[in-house]
């Protein structure tokens, strides 16, 4: 059954791959490099600060990047202990796929996938009762993980696997931030 999974998630990656067109690579190679998303970023901060108050607002902050972080290092340390190739390594794949980007590493789960969705998740836990708006913040991850397809470095399972434990990942800081919160909330009570 696991064998079969593979050759499906490959087939899956290859059809969606080749759906790739040339006039569009330059917009896919944007929008797959972190440093494009620094303005979402900033923005996501700024509204932490702007819908909670400043110092509720930077404990805030503290979390969403401790989140990041921790996603990040479950990310590699799985690589590492996974050794999946990626799809632009594989020799089999070759002249196959169309291939934008090539890195070395290991591809599962992706870290594009689990970084952006725990950053978009714990985002949105935090603001959906204050912005309604606040869910369109996930045409970002969506469209960053599809341009992993697109440039040829990631299966379609390093994806959905990345982005499940990016979620889960968010829920659980989430949960442990509004229990702290509840304690500086107290003694922010205690000191005024």
């Amino acid at each position: 059954m696991l064998e079969q999974i593979k050759v499906w998630d490959r087939e899956l990656f290859v059809w969606l791959n080749g759906l790739g067109v040339d006039t569009y690579d330059g917009f896919w190679i944007f929008i797959t490099k972190i440093e494009s998303w620094l303005p979402l970023f900033a923005f996501f901060f700024f509204l932490l600060i702007r819908f909670y108050d400043w110092k509720k607002g930077l404990v805030l902050v503290g979390f969403v990047i401790l989140t990041f972080a921790t996603t990040l290092l479950l990310t590699e340390l799985t690589k590492e202990l996974v050794g999946r190739l990626r799809p632009n390594n594989a020799g089999h794949l070759a002249g196959v796929i169309r291939i934008l980007q090539e890195p070395h590493g290991f591809s599962f789960f992706s870290g594009h996938a689990s970084s952006s969705f725990a950053v978009t998740t714990i985002i949105f836990l935090y603001l959906r009762k204050l912005n309604k708006w606040i869910i369109l913040a996930y045409l970002w991850p969506i469209l960053f993980v599809l341009s992993r397809i697109y440039v040829g470095v990631h299966y379609p399972s390093d994806i959905l696997v990345g982005a499940l434990v990016g979620i889960l990942i968010a829920v659980l800081f989430y949960r442990i931030s509004k229990s702290i919160l509840k304690r500086f909330e107290t003694i922010l009570a205690k000191t005024t």
